[in-house]
């Protein structure tokens, strides 16, 4: 575990000056790449978002039958 993250660790000011230089050479990849960092960030975000919606939204639901079914025995 620890040798990839060496490895990982020595990637990233290559892929930096890769993409420093493709832009000052008019290239868009540096654009791109952080498009999809932005992209790769953002889904982790949504997913759990997503998912607590969808808890809130069932459990209101519950909640709301729950009242319903009280107030209708008496």
């Amino acid at each position: 575990m620890f040798i990839g993250n060496f490895e990982a660790a020595a990637q990233c000011p290559m892929c930096r000056m890769s993409a420093e230089t493709n832009l000052q050479n008019g290239g868009s990849m540096g654009k791109g790449l952080n498009k999809g960092i932005l992209y790769m960030l953002s889904l982790p975000y949504l997913l759990v978002g997503t998912l607590g919606y969808i808890w809130w939204r069932n459990r209101r639901k519950f909640t709301s039958e729950i009242i319903e079914e009280s107030f209708s025995n008496n």
